[in-house]
């Protein structure tokens, strides 16, 4: 048990991490090194380097630093994110309440979240799933899965965070295609799941998803899609967990939280300028308001 976990271990993550353990919090820092700031070529305007420094020292540089005071910290993928006990905003009660988060290699639990991913930049790009979205493209197999009982849905993906989210779908939907648009099948059986790794041309439907067309023009009929391409990132937790957003930009208030009491979100992920001194900024301030929130 955490009293906070944060999510990403750029320089929002690592200031909220560093300001949550000077308070001395109990705090995990899961990250999978997937940060932009890596690819940086070199950072010139940041305060206090008067040669520059390359994005990836800066990033390993602030890592290091929660590491050495004390920050657990941790290089997995992370699946879920899951809301296992509320307590309701600008209540009275008790701040009790409690978070699930599962990543490839195990599960841990926290009184407080810090979303602190950066702004994932590799989207689908594939006719109809702009067009489609709300009528058959789901982005949360838990919160959609629901409505696709005994029907025959696809997931697009390969890699961990789509075999996640087909096992939501296992006992709900009557038949899943694995689509992994041109990459390796995953290491993933089970009697109502099929895999089709052929590269996607397009998803159409009068009013709802009702096919998918693939480059070699074969097409295959579906109720309706799930995106699980890659990681998942800051927009589909905030889809999953019911979280305010805006252009896929988390809204937090003026002390970074979310409208979920206990969640906090700092970093590119809410938006605004993409700039180190912008994380640092918003950084702080989530994990000064998480140290008030857990007293």
């Amino acid at each position: 048990m955490y009293d906070v976990i944060i999510l990403g271990g750029g320089p929002a993550g690592v200031s909220a991490s560093l300001y949550c353990k000077r308070a001395n919090k109990n705090v995990l820092m899961i990250y999978n090194e997937e940060s932009g700031l890596k690819y940086a070529h070199k950072i010139d305007n940041y305060y206090g380097f008067e040669n520059g420094i390359t994005g990836e020292d800066l990033y390993n540089a602030g890592v290091k630093q929660a590491q050495n005071i004390g920050v657990d910290t941790s290089k997995e993928e992370i699946l879920k994110i899951e809301v296992e006990r509320y307590s309701r905003p600008n209540s009275e009660e008790k701040n009790d309440s409690l978070f699930k988060v599962t990543t490839d290699k195990k599960s841990y639990e926290s009184k407080a979240i810090i979303l602190a991913f950066g702004a994932k930049k590799n989207t689908l790009n594939i006719d109809g799933i702009k067009e489609l979205e709300g009528k058959g493209i789901s982005y949360c197999a838990i919160c959609d899965g629901f409505f696709y009982r005994n029907k025959d849905v696809a997931v697009i993906g390969s890699g961990n965070y789509a075999i996640s989210e087909t096992n939501d779908l296992i006992n709900v939907a009557n038949k899943i295609t694995i689509l992994t648009n041109g990459e390796k099948a995953p290491e993933f059986r089970a009697d109502n799941v099929d895999v089709i790794t052929k590269n996607i041309k397009n998803i159409s439907g009068e009013n709802r998803v009702e096919e998918v067309r693939f480059e070699d023009d074969s097409t295959i009929k579906t109720d309706g899609v799930f995106i699980a391409q890659g990681t998942a990132g800051a927009a589909e937790f905030a889809k999953k967990l019911g979280l305010v957003t805006k252009n896929d930009k988390i809204v937090v208030d003026e002390n970074m939280q979310t409208n979920i009491k206990g969640i906090y979100a700092c970093g590119d992920c809410t938006g605004g300028l993409l700039q180190v001194s912008k994380a640092v900024y918003e950084g702080t301030k989530a994990g000064l308001a998480v140290v008030e929130y857990l007293k």
